[in-house]
């Protein structure tokens, strides 16, 4: 599991609407190929046997390409697989989950467009913040906006990885990373295509741009 100041890079986030079909294991494979670093399962479903069948057959991918598996808002799933998780401001207790899944394990936490969120996120152990929305975003379109500004801020004040998430595509990914943002989590401009091959080129493309930063 990567330490967490190493996390750097494309961060994945599955949705089950775009990868249903049979697409959840290729398009995540291919994502992984084209050099995504976190993957994020995130759904929202109740059915949990076939949520622990497909969080087991992403945990094996990312130990394939040396990824780290988080969890959406399931800290027992999480335990369970010995993974990461992340969690949102109605999720539960970030230092619950700390005590839960141990000092290694990788941690994040939502922290909308507040500043002070992301210090107490700090405080009660998470491996890495996470600010958005920055851009329009399908997956949160009513979340408060983020701005350049508050990951300069962040950056300046609080010692963990950064990630920027909200609307994030190849067009305006760049200044996030520019400003700060230790990876971009990306679900639609990722995932919502054709084919798994142009799933592993826009990884690739995302994953370019942090070459040059």
């Amino acid at each position: 599991m990567a330490a967490p100041g190493k996390l750097r890079g494309l961060y994945a986030i599955t949705d089950s609407e775009l990868l249903a079909g049979g697409k959840l294991l290729p398009y995540v494979e291919a994502a992984l190929a084209g050099g995504a670093r976190l993957l994020q399962y995130r759904d929202k479903s109740t059915d949990e046997a076939r949520r622990l069948r497909e969080a087991e057959g992403l945990r094996t991918l990312c130990e394939h390409y040396g990824a780290t598996l988080i969890i959406n808002d399931d800290a027992e799933l999480a335990a369970r697989l010995s993974v990461g998780l992340h969690l949102g401001q109605e999720d539960g207790s970030l230092a619950a989950a700390r005590a839960l899944l141990g000092r290694q394990a990788i941690i994040g936490g939502t922290c909308h467009a507040q500043l002070a969120l992301a210090e107490q996120a700090a405080r009660e152990g998470a491996s890495y913040v996470a600010f958005g929305r920055f851009f329009n975003s399908r997956t949160k379109p009513g979340a408060p906006a983020a701005t350049l500004d508050l990951l300069e801020t962040a950056k300046a004040r609080v010692a963990l990885p950064i990630v920027a998430i909200g609307g994030v595509d190849l067009h305006n990914a760049a200044p996030l990373i520019e400003r700060g943002a230790s990876m971009i989590a990306v679900i639609h401009a990722l995932f919502a295509a054709d084919s798994a091959t142009e799933v592993e080129r826009r990884a690739r493309a995302f994953s370019a741009l942090f070459e040059s930063n």
